[in-house]
């Protein structure tokens, strides 16, 4: 889109609607919530703003940097926000867009025709939750400035100097008595800024960290193609990325796609470069027009007869992106998780279907192998299917002899029940002999479960342990996970703190995350924490969690304090284990949440996946970041 052939932008362009008092009031209505994820919604805005003008044609690169006293500054050579006086309000069109909570550019169709900003309430947000705000403008010749305290200014905009450049400059201070936390974590803008570029190609987004000295770019000529290419950098692709490009009913869509050799399926959603996590409209064209398409060319080339593919069957081992471009999307909240608008059903849909159709009969040898792919994961469904059906019949009659068997709890309301997964008998026997029984069962588990990335879904169910897992949380595996069904709303992660007991927590983890998603998405899993050392002198004792801790209590008790280091909950008497790590009145735990959708997906494939290298790199990179490590 050449945005230079639209109307002028200047003050006149900005129109308002009132009140920002709300914000501070409710800033969980605006950003979703005041934890970290809020925190970074803030940047987000305040860049989406200059992707705008990217996306308009007026912008080429956005600068992020995370400065040492906390704040951060964000820079765009776009056109600049109006500085000139908006007649029906007095005051200038920045302090406009700053100050009024409904404002901006984006409610004139001839300045934006597409934008990432829902309503323009994003950057008057930012000054509302933010202690102080800078704002500097390169605009008609000259470099203009306000400040603000708490979204209120500290003066009127005025000129301080002369540029030969345009552009929009916003430093911000998040507000410490409205967020959980003001400190700024690095991924999480570098995953948020590498997928804006990637989807993006005239872009170039620089981030950098004061803090660490640390600073990348991230610019990408093959756009969601090698977008996809990057995702699948810890699997192993079956064929090219395939580049479905195109305009229908005024939406532009942008979608890359690749089948992998593996199981699970990523397909990651975006409208005007904002992430849908939870997809929406143009995600359900794309998979139905997915599953309709590869159906209708397997029966045409008789690879199916009567029988059809499902749509899990077409997506299994897929990586895709999907990125539209439109005027006034319809969003589900202020946080866009969600595409509502009816028109990007319709017209992702009709260009899907011509368009891969197309695809697949122009290149019969990726087609065959993308209908093979999906034939082999039909029959792999079907046999899981059996195995369960089996499994079900015969575990009515054999799970109280089961090895490693389930110590249900008497509570049946499943929110008021809990499950411990515990690492060992001897552990096992200790939380079952420490545990409140109305209302807590333990499950023990022996070694390693199988690591399910690299594992076929089908397979799943012969291996005992994952089989105990299933049937005694009710709420089966894969596509047919039902969390109506399951018997626990707190699932305890309770392994020994070690190297094995980690490795354990991790695959029990990516079985949750890949088999049983909707546990982790309800908020259902937790990690047991147990005392790593136990300080003692006389009758006096302390559990520590951590060497800070420790140190403290033997400081306290004088150099006459004895510890204990705990390297297995088998260590602890079933009292202890109740005291420390089981009683809800003094136990602590943490709570498993998905805060980055696709950060995670990219995790689990580069951690548990079968290529080395990337996990080699990742161990590299973060070396330095490990705070206790069992050698």
């Amino acid at each position: 889109m050449d945005g230079k052939n639209e109307e002028v932008y200047d003050e006149d362009s900005i129109v308002a609607l009132h009140g920002l008092e709300a914000v501070r009031k409710r800033p969980g209505m605006y950003i979703g919530s005041t934890d970290t994820r809020g925190l970074h919604h803030l940047v987000f805005e305040v860049v989406d703003n200059g992707i705008d003008e990217v996306m308009a044609g007026w912008a080429t690169t956005v600068d992020v940097e995370i400065n040492a006293d906390g704040s951060i500054t964000v820079t765009d050579n776009g056109r600049g926000i109006p500085t000139g006086i908006v007649k029906e309000e007095g005051k200038s069109g920045l302090e406009v867009c700053l100050t009024d909570l409904h404002a901006g550019g984006k409610f004139n169709q001839n300045s934006y025709k597409v934008s990432g900003g829902l309503h323009g309430v994003g950057v008057s947000v930012v000054n509302g939750l933010s202690t102080k705000l800078i704002a500097t403008v390169y605009r008609d010749g000259k470099i203009w400035r306000q400040s603000y305290q708490t979204g209120i200014p500290d003066g009127e905009v005025e000129p301080i100097g002369k540029t030969e450049g345009t552009g929009t400059q916003i430093q911000f201070w998040p507000d410490s008595s409205i967020f959980e936390t003001v400190v700024f974590d690095y991924e999480m803008l570098q995953s948020r800024f590498r997928n804006q570029a990637f989807l993006n190609k005239e872009v170039t987004i620089t981030l950098s960290d004061q803090r660490t000295g640390k600073s990348e770019k991230f610019h990408y000529d093959g756009g969601v193609s090698e977008f996809v290419q990057y995702l699948n950098r810890a699997k192993t692709p079956i064929h090219a990325p395939i580049h479905l490009e195109g305009e229908r009913n005024g939406v532009q869509i942008d979608i890359a796609m690749q089948y992998t050799d593996g199981y699970n399926e990523e397909i990651d959603s975006f409208v005007n470069t904002i992430f849908t996590p939870e997809g929406g409209t143009h995600m359900t064209g794309f998979r139905t027009a997915l599953t309709k398409t590869i159906n209708d060319y397997a029966k045409e080339n008789g690879m199916l007869k009567d029988e059809s593919l499902e749509g899990s069957d077409v997506r299994e081992g897929l990586t895709a992106i999907i990125s539209i471009r439109m005027s006034d999307p319809q969003f589900e909240g202020q946080t866009k998780a969600k595409l509502g608008s009816s028109v990007a059903m319709s017209s992702v849909l009709s260009f899907m279907n011509d368009k891969m159709a197309e695809f697949l009969l122009e290149n019969p040898a990726q087609a065959q192998l993308i209908v093979k792919k999906g034939i082999s994961a039909k029959e792999g469904r079907e046999a899981a299917r059996k195995a369960r059906d089996a499994t079900r019949r015969k575990n009515v009659l054999e799970t109280s002899t089961l090895p490693g068997k389930l110590a249900d709890c008497s509570e049946r309301d499943p929110a008021k029940c809990e499950l411990y997964i515990v690492e060992g008998d001897s552990a096992g026997g200790s939380a079952k002999q420490g545990r409140d029984r109305n209302f807590q069962a333990i499950l023990p588990i022996r070694g390693k479960i199988l690591n399910v990335e690299k594992t076929s879904p089908g397979k799943l169910l012969d291996h005992e342990e994952i089989r105990n897992l299933a049937i005694a949380i009710g709420g089966g595996l894969g596509v047919d996970f039902d969390i109506t069904r399951i018997r626990y709303h707190k699932i305890v992660i309770m392994t020994d703190a070690d190297v094995d007991g980690a490795h354990i927590g991790t695959l029990l983890l990516t079985l949750f995350y890949r088999q049983m998603r909707p546990l982790i998405d309800h908020g259902y899993v937790y990690i047991a924490m147990p005392p790593l050392y136990r300080v003692y002198k006389g009758k006096r004792e302390v559990y520590a969690y951590n060497e800070e801790e420790m140190a403290a209590a033997v400081a306290d008790m004088g150099q006459g304090a004895n510890v204990s280091r705990y390297k297995g909950l088998g260590e602890m008497n079933p009292q202890q284990l109740w005291d420390t790590t089981m009683n809800p009145e003094t136990r602590i735990m943490k709570s498993i949440s998905v805060q980055d959708g696709m950060m995670a997906d990219q995790l689990f494939s580069v951690l548990m996946g079968d290529d080395v290298q990337p996990r080699r790199e990742f161990i590299i990179e973060h070396a330095k970041e490990v705070v206790n490590l069992d050698v």
